[in-house]
């Protein structure tokens, strides 16, 4: 498989593309004003402890409290009892009922593995780990981890003995993939630079008075190249000089024979455009994507869940309806992979496949779909589908969804998709007026609108605004508000130009969709 890197930055945000046989994979943006959290690690206080939400909230000097539940406190120290029990690893109790010994004040390390999002704030662990090139540090425990897709069983024995003749006291040691066939030489020089962040995070953290951000990882860009960066990548084009060179420093530090697949991109036009990424990006903000056989997918992101609906669209088969729906699951299952990977979708997602009645086609549909989902990253859980065609899944989430990333919420409809029709927006100005006059007396207003809105009351619907001024005995006279919302009205009292909307108490969510 052919893996290619695109880096592109600008003046509001660095974004990192990631295709596979020249398919898109992965969209990575970071924005200027919004820098990433996860992976820093920051001495904390905690606030509030929860037994009932089995949580704590612990102060790290964000706007919001860190969210760190009980299942997330690694260190035994902190826990008073598990179901019973006396202490144990967080992978030894999963239990609901976790007691732990933390106090309002008390100063604590936490690291961050979720980003914040939707008012709640970034989430949290006390198993801090420090990422290298080729190893992680994971300070306080006291073992060896070998990546599982390192498969060479001599390799793994090779790793393992040097991770041994490194391991110190308290300190454990992850070895990720990327080690496989690295000398003694790099994986030591990458051990050392990791003692030293430790030391020199645990010298801050002394030094500071919480809350305060002990570690800072790195930027969405070099942890991206630090991360993926495997035998495998074919190419990293970046179009940004100190961005370059910046990388090109770490990779002749970590992986001197890597420097050759890097390359800087000079020409005038837009890297992203050059390549066909920009088309694909925008289509990610779309519900509807479209597969080669004709059929679709609605793809909608909503607070509660993600769900997916698979159309059989434009698709005309010649087999039976069985063997139709079969051939569109399965293309559906390959690209609902892909879609949830290259969007970031994350938590309950729920797909709506077609109907098949035969229980051999559904477990096709369903390994298929597993196997796709074995290539992301991320965390997923799935269900087998059910007789009424429907799967859930779980995906985990870390960072914000591209969607969240590149859009901000719509003003008008305040994420409703759909704002009130024009004839319902009548009906709430008749029902102001009413409301309005019996407690004042004023002969003349001015009512102003979103220009369509306003021609179609002028235009289209004269008789109806008749009657409002001869039902309420009143001289309406209709203007335009080219920064009025289509779904809202304003009211103006035309003897002291005085906006009157809300004298009845109403807001301004009243006098609007």
């Amino acid at each position: 498989m052919k893996k290619e890197v695109f880096i592109n930055e600008s003046m509001g945000d660095t974004r990192i593309a990631i295709q596979e046989d020249n398919q898109l994979v992965e969209v990575y943006i970071e924005q200027e004003d919004k820098q990433r959290m996860v992976g820093n690690i920051y001495k904390g206080k905690v606030e509030n402890v929860l037994p009932g939400m089995q949580a704590a909230f612990v102060d790290i000097g964000y706007d919001l409290n860190a969210f760190l539940p009980f299942s997330e406190i690694e260190n035994n120290d902190y826990i008073t009892e598990v179901e019973g029990g006396r202490g144990g690893r967080k992978k030894n109790h999963q239990s609901d009922n976790i007691s732990v010994d933390l106090r309002t004040g008390q100063e604590i390390y936490v690291q961050v593995i979720k980003e914040p999002f939707a008012g709640k704030g970034p989430r949290v662990t006390t198993e801090v780990a420090l990422p290298g090139r080729l190893l992680v540090l994971v300070p306080g425990e006291n073992y060896i981890g070998i990546s599982k897709k390192i498969w060479d069983k001599y390799e793994r024995r090779r790793l393992k003995k040097i991770a041994q003749s490194l391991r110190q006291k308290d300190v454990g040691i992850i070895i990720r993939t990327v080690a496989e066939g690295k000398s003694e030489e790099h994986i030591t020089n990458d051990f050392n630079m990791l003692i030293q962040n430790w030391e020199k995070m645990e010298q801050k953290g002394d030094q500071g008075e919480a809350p305060v951000i002990v570690y800072e990882d790195l930027e969405t860009a070099s942890s991206v190249v630090r991360d993926l960066l495997t035998p495998d990548v074919a190419k990293i084009i970046i179009d940004s000089k100190k961005l370059f060179r910046k990388t090109q420093r770490y990779l002749e530090e970590t992986s001197p024979g890597l420097c050759d697949r890097l390359e800087y991109y000079k020409l005038k036009a837009p890297l992203f455009e050059s390549f066909g990424i920009e088309n694909e990006i925008e289509k990610l903000l779309r519900t509807k994507v479209w597969l080669k056989s004709g059929a679709y997918l609605i793809i909608e992101k909503t607070e509660a869940m993600v769900v997916v609906d698979v159309n059989s669209g434009r698709f005309v088969g010649k087999k039976l309806h069985e063997e139709n729906s079969l051939k569109i699951n399965l293309e559906a299952a390959r690209e609902v992979a892909r879609s949830l990977r290259l969007r970031d979708l994350s938590g309950l997602i729920v797909i709506d496949f077609i109907d098949m009645k035969k229980e051999e086609n559904r477990k096709k549909v369903y390994h298929e779909l597993r196997k796709e989902l074995r290539k992301d990253r991320a965390k997923v859980a799935v269900a087998p589908i059910t007789e009424f065609g429907l799967l859930e899944m779980t995906r985990q989430r870390i960072r914000l969804s591209l969607i969240d990333s590149m859009s901000d919420e719509c003003p008008t409809c305040r994420g409703a998709g759909r704002i009130v029709s024009r004839d319902t927006l009548i009906t709430r100005i008749d029902h102001w007026l009413r409301r309005y006059k019996s407690k004042y007396r004023d002969l003349r207003l001015r009512l102003e609108l979103h220009p369509d809105n306003a021609h179609y009351m002028t235009k289209e619907k004269k008789h109806i605004l008749r009657g409002l001024m001869w039902q309420n005995f009143v001289h309406l006279k209709i203007e335009e508000n080219h920064d009025i919302f289509l779904d809202e009205f304003r009211f103006f009292r035309v003897k002291d130009n005085t906006d009157v909307t809300n004298e009845l108490g109403l807001d301004k969510d009243q006098s609007s969709a």
